[in-house]
């Protein structure tokens, strides 16, 4: 067999063994589906899309103990993006504990998944006597084999709070 000559670019460094399989890579749409058939995600896109779905509902209507049970043992949650990164289960449950007995409803704008990873867009109103506090942060995850949140990544800031 005769080797291929080396692609130029980020692809410099990659070598074929035969020339067919240097055309097969130039045809995106073989490329693409030979990819996903060599890496197998472990967690399904509909368990990953369960999880977020789940998630959302349970920050509106659960408490912060089923909020956690949807991480992983070890799982990371920085929210917003550039505060402290809570890395302890007790620290996550601490966060999601300032959200209990709230008044709060919640909805799934989008949602895109890829690999191991999800990000979505959802919106959250809180009710504190006659006002309502709205965000609409994205998130960002990753998951586990089973489909736990392993990370948890969201953004938005104050500015994007609309207060009715």
């Amino acid at each position: 067999m005769q080797e291929a000559p080396a692609r130029t670019g980020a692809l410099a460094a990659t070598r074929y063994q035969t020339e067919a399989d240097a055309l097969d890579f130039t045809n995106k749409n073989t490329f693409y589906f030979r990819c996903a058939k060599e890496k197998q995600v472990a967690a399904s896109r509909e368990t990953i899309l369960e999880t977020v779905q789940n998630y959302v509902d349970l920050v509106a209507n659960g408490t912060s103990a089923e909020v956690v049970a949807l991480y992983a043992d070890g799982a990371t949650v920085e929210d917003p993006v550039g505060t402290e990164v809570r890395t302890t289960r007790e620290s996550i449950a601490e966060f999601y504990g300032a959200l209990d007995g709230l008044e709060q409803e919640a909805r799934m704008i989008h949602a895109r998944v890829a690999g191991n990873e999800a990000a979505f867009a959802f919106e959250l109103v809180t009710k504190v006597g006659d006002q309502s506090y709205t965000l609409a942060p994205v998130d960002v995850m990753t998951f586990d084999d089973d489909g736990k949140i392993l990370s948890m990544r969201a953004f938005w800031s104050s500015e994007d709070m609309i207060v009715s």
